[in-house]
């Protein structure tokens, strides 16, 4: 690992994977952080899952949403994909002076908004004001209740799992990316609470072995996240990834790859073969979830590893990304 960070250390990559090992879980070891989900779930009154994140988007505002809504959404979502139901958040903003007052209430504003739609209350936070151009950034916590009859962990992942996505990946990425190289186009960023479609699969009563939200790193990193934990072999089809046609046409232009590309509001789900038309309905007649598809299966254990058979009938390795990735894309 570099002596210096870079920003490759914040792509959701390798060298994010490398910089947790080598600083944060070296000084923060326990029980449940080295589990290294995306909430924790610790005792407490009942089961409790707990989740932090911070967010620096940029640009602060974009088609789809903002950093208001940004922060809310994946807040929400990680402490869903421990299965919890996410109940209070807390935030903290770091203004850098010359902020406009009326492009901070918008952001506020949308924060409220968002969570109502949710379901949470944001139950307190801070503010600091430092010297800079103009940026917002804001940390969160949220807070979430886990039902006893829930288990979901990245490496509960099963022979003859079934692997399903909930709808088109790369929407934020491609719409983040679009804003900077100032490229006109019609996309919208997908960030979005995912409450109802997880709400109505623990509902229907489905063994849900593993659910992750795709953010940064991508489809792809996820994945390999997955079989690393599980010690398993996933393999699946690119033809069955949903991909708009504008992503696929922008990333194509560029040179992108949308299975490393980042969203916020699409998962990721591991459960057992049988229960697959039954979770796709359930995630089919969710809110946001309407382009859900199963992509794939785990073969057999023991094998940590990623298959990707291609459109074009051959098969290659998904491994983790490499390298930085997209900077502030969240």
């Amino acid at each position: 690992m570099t002596d210096r960070i870079t920003l490759a250390h914040g792509s959701g990559g390798r060298a994010t994977s490398e910089l947790i090992g080598a600083v944060f879980a070296k000084y923060f070891q326990n029980d449940v952080l080295d589990q290294m989900e995306d909430a924790a779930v610790v005792s407490g009154s009942g089961r409790i899952a707990m989740t932090t994140d911070s967010f620096v988007v940029d640009p602060i505002e974009f088609p789809g949403g903002d950093i208001g809504r940004l922060c809310v959404c994946g807040t929400v979502n990680d402490l869903l994909m421990s299965g919890a139901t996410p109940k209070y958040l807390t935030c903290g903003f770091i203004l850098e002076e010359g902020v406009e007052m009326a492009t901070l209430e918008r952001v506020v504003a949308s924060m409220a908004e968002t969570a109502k739609e949710a379901g949470v209350l944001i139950v307190a936070g801070d503010t600091k004001v430092i010297q800079g151009k103009g940026g917002i950034y804001i940390n969160t916590a949220g807070v979430g209740f886990v039902p006893d009859t829930v288990n979901v962990s990245s490496s509960h992942l099963e022979e003859g799992d079934v692997i399903l996505v909930s709808g088109e990946m790369g929407e934020h990425h491609a719409t983040i990316l679009s804003q900077r190289m100032e490229i006109e186009n019609d996309m919208k960023s997908d960030n979005a609470p995912l409450c109802e479609m997880v709400e109505k699969l623990k509902a229907a009563g489905i063994p849900l072995h593993a659910m992750r939200d795709v953010t940064r790193g991508g489809l792809g990193t996820v994945l390999h996240e997955f079989a690393v934990a599980s010690q398993c072999c996933i393999e699946i089809q690119e033809t069955k990834i949903p991909v708009s046609p504008a992503v696929k046409g922008f990333a194509s232009l560029l040179g992108l790859d949308p299975l490393y590309m980042g969203n916020e509001g699409k998962m990721i789900l591991a459960l057992p073969a049988k229960y697959a038309d039954i979770a796709l309905d359930c995630m089919k007649s969710s809110k946001y979830g309407e382009k859900a598809a199963v992509i794939g299966e785990v073969t057999h254990e023991k094998d940590s590893k990623v298959l990707l058979h291609t459109a074009v009938g051959g098969m290659r390795v998904v491994t983790e990304l490499i390298g930085e990735g997209l900077p502030r894309i969240c």
